[in-house]
């Protein structure tokens, strides 16, 4: 396998962050190489997100802009993994736009991937507000309802997966699922995949607003119940 690295992050009305971001990421494509990329992901925002990260093209050649209509961020990571699947990317790592994130600790993960089949850092000492660390340990309650299993931190936003595995789990994960990525941390979990799980930083949003709130949590919450539930038949 060659190391061909695509990372890739949703967006929505992240114009505030965005520049910020693709810059301190875009030199870790860039060092990789072997045809690397960083790919952003516009989820129809209603501000000028995407029209900066059009700008951004032109400065990082590594970097590319792309734009859909709004499907919410689980979605969007979902058609990210796709997508980076169909460009041949032999790993994929995801993380969020809003500069809450560390670039440099991933290397940590990047260094281990010979030795593992996915990768996770966990968030250690979250600076993201209290109720979003309640939602966090009543998804982790859930999940080991459902499925049986202990997720460290199932919707880390902080991710390496090999194609190959990753395309695996894509197969049992409907198209539009809202927590895509704490089903694919479970689907690993419950496979007894060779998981290597590290610390990472999770600083406070840096600039701008949540696009989410509890309300929205509560309601997605309620309808991932049924979707694990059909999704439990699967794996």
């Amino acid at each position: 396998m060659s190391n061909k690295l695509y990372i890739v992050m949703p967006a929505y009305n992240e114009q505030e962050n965005i520049e910020d971001v693709v810059s301190q990421w875009h030199p870790i494509v860039e060092q990789i190489g072997q045809e690397s990329r960083l790919v952003i992901f516009d989820d129809g925002s209603k501000d000028q997100t995407f029209a900066k990260m059009q700008e951004l093209e032109q400065k990082y050649p590594f970097f590319k802009a792309e734009t859909k209509s709004n499907s919410g961020h689980g979605s969007t990571c979902l058609y990210a993994y796709r997508y980076a699947i169909e460009k041949g990317a032999d790993y994929i790592f995801q993380t969020d736009s809003d500069g809450q994130t560390i670039p440099n600790e991933f290397w940590t993960l990047w260094n281990e991937k010979i030795n593992y089949d996915y990768l996770i850092g966990y968030r250690s000492h979250r600076q993201d507000g209290f109720s979003r660390i309640i939602v966090t340990k009543v998804l982790k309650w859930i999940v080991r309802c459902i499925f049986g299993v202990k997720v460290k931190d199932a919707n880390t936003p902080f991710r390496l997966m090999k194609r190959e595995h990753l395309a695996e789990y894509l197969k049992v994960i409907p198209k539009d699922f809202f927590l895509s990525n704490v089903i694919i941390s479970t689907i690993a979990v419950k496979r007894k995949e060779n998981i290597f799980w590290t610390p990472v930083t999770f600083k406070p949003r840096q600039k701008g607003t949540n696009s989410i709130n509890i309300k929205r949590i509560i309601k997605i919450g309620w309808k991932a119940i049924g979707d694990f539930k059909q999704i439990r038949k699967q794996i």
